[in-house]
């Protein structure tokens, strides 16, 4: 058989590789501890879930418009004003099957052949993929853990060149948990300001998840905004992963060029998940802050317990809900049978000594590290965390 050149030029996921294989396990009857999915193990919101079923009840079964049903888009500016002061109309706003969606939207849009697209890393891993699908040139900046993994402005300015097109970044970060001040934005605004051919993807899905206060979006700079896509959607903040919806906030010109793009693979959105979208949009926030009260616990549990582990270091996250610790001390040891070389070889050893899943740091871009997703419950973190100790003592 012989299939498509593209596949070549891209990888399947870690994070659902590894989710994947701790599935298989638990299926055989191990009893597998999931620390590798950014999914929160809560339900959606009551309020939520029966505006879904009186989707269904009122007959919203139809094809809904590639863009988006009208009153979710004006949700969706209603919420951009509320939560961020920016300034939109639905013209401005696409709705698709997942923020994931809306990204590979962009850049089937915006990039062609051998365009480069600077992505500071660790980032998530679909960014690099998406872009070489589309033959597309990733330009990594390795940021650092003294950094608290951000990119600075001179790193930026220093890597565009004539042939860049885009830069794509999130706050608060997946995978490190970095959030971006305003000042730092600024800053980044400010070599944008000299780079006029140089578009933004600002990926905003963790925006709720923040435990230092109020986010900050880089399309608050006016004179930038034009060039901003804003990336968001109802699964982290709503715990409504399951649902599928994210948006893009864009230029016209961007929103019109996305939508031709969705128009010929998905059309519009779920309908029945768009209805129950406004409500989520236009209503009372309290169950997301509950959840983010109940993950910042979870954060400060989850750092007591890294703590305790010898050769492991780890920065705080400011946001999200991963900590991303570097066990790169844990190169070159052995349990006697196996050697541990890399992230890779420790997330499998884990996995298969202690069945607890994690991802491996390469996928992100800092082979150093691993990512821990603190979505699952407390008594399953703690659990989580012992089996990881227990095996990691072993290696010497």
């Amino acid at each position: 058989m012989s299939l498509s050149a593209r596949l070549q030029r891209f990888s399947e996921p870690e994070t659902l590789r590894m989710a994947k294989m701790g599935r298989e396990l638990r299926a055989k009857g191990f009893d597998v501890i999931d620390l590798s999915l950014g999914e929160p193990d809560f339900d959606t919101p009551a309020h939520i879930k029966e505006a879904a079923k009186k989707a269904v009840d009122d007959n919203w079964s139809h094809y809904p418009p590639v863009a988006g049903y009208p009153d979710l888009r004006e949700a969706i500016c209603a919420k951009l004003k509320r939560d961020n002061n920016l300034d939109y109309k639905p013209e401005n706003i696409l709705v698709s099957t997942g923020a994931k969606q809306s990204i590979a939207n962009l850049i089937m849009a915006l990039i062609d052949k051998d365009d480069e697209v600077i992505i500071p890393t660790p980032y998530w891993v679909s960014y690099s993929e998406i872009v070489r699908m589309n033959e597309g040139k990733p330009v990594m900046i390795r940021t650092k853990a003294s950094a608290n993994y951000k990119v600075s402005a001179a790193e930026v300015e220093a890597a565009i060149t004539d042939r860049t097109k885009l830069f794509m970044f999130s706050s608060p970060s997946n995978p490190t948990g970095a959030v971006y001040t305003k000042t730092e934005l600024a800053a980044l605004a400010e070599v944008f300001r000299k780079h006029p051919q140089v578009y933004i993807m600002s990926d905003e899905i963790y925006e709720y998840i923040n435990y230092n206060g109020k986010h900050e979006s880089i399309a608050q700079f006016a004179d930038i905004k034009d060039r901003v896509v804003i990336i968001n959607g109802l699964s982290k903040g709503f715990a409504m992963t399951g649902y599928r919806l994210g948006y893009i906030a864009a230029s016209p010109e961007i929103v019109k060029g996305c939508e031709k793009v969705q128009g010929q693979i998905t059309s519009g959105a779920n309908a029945v998940t768009q209805k129950a979208a406004v409500v989520a949009l236009t209503t009372d926030l309290t169950p997301s802050r509950d959840m983010v009260t109940a993950f910042a616990e979870r954060k400060k549990t989850i750092m007591q317990l890294l703590a305790e582990i010898p050769g492991v270091s780890c920065n705080e996250p400011d946001g999200a809900f991963y900590v991303f610790p570097d066990i790169s001390s844990y190169f070159g040891k052995s349990d006697g049978k196996v050697t541990i070389h890399n992230s890779d070889e420790l997330c499998f050893y884990i996995l298969e000594n202690a069945y607890v899943t994690t991802v491996t740091g390469k996928a992100f871009g800092e082979e150093n590290c691993i990512r821990i997703a603190y979505t699952n419950s407390l008594p399953k973190i703690k659990e989580g965390m012992a089996r990881i100790k227990e095996v990691l003592s072993k290696l010497r």
